[in-house]
């Protein structure tokens, strides 16, 4: 398995997911029911959500704090990123919830913010030099 040495513009993106995954983590296991009950969306989509997110922002902070991550490990992160983001959008062309505008301005808004981490991260990956083996 190849690793990089891993550039500034890397680690930063990396850092800032993880941090962003795990407070959305916390926040939408937290208060799941209350952000169901305002976005009009299932409750139960928020604490899912947030179980998914918890473990990936650990994951992507262990990835952030290596000096050598393996290239693979972040082309999984930001594979993993690039569905999340078509998965909110697909959540919504397909009606399989009907939340209100301030719903649909959530998810969007947030699968933007996924997509920027993603392409921060390709950029960064792009930046980074591979490792002496």
């Amino acid at each position: 398995m190849s690793s990089i040495r891993s550039s500034l513009l890397l680690r930063r993106a990396l850092i800032a997911d993880a941090v962003c995954s795990g407070t959305m983590g916390i926040a939408m296991l937290s208060f799941a029911a209350v952000l169901g009950g305002e976005l009009e969306l299932p409750a139960r989509l928020f604490a899912e959500a947030g179980i998914v997110l918890l473990p990936f922002a650990a994951f992507v902070a262990f990835l952030a704090t290596r000096a050598q991550p393996a290239r693979f490990a972040v082309w999984t992160v930001i594979v993993l990123n690039l569905i999340w983001a078509v998965d909110s959008v697909l959540l919504l062309l397909t009606g399989w919830v009907a939340p209100n505008a301030l719903g649909y301005a959530f998810i969007i808004g947030q699968a933007v913010i996924v997509l920027i981490f993603a392409d921060l991260q390709y950029l960064g990956l792009r930046r980074s030099a591979a490792a002496a083996v």
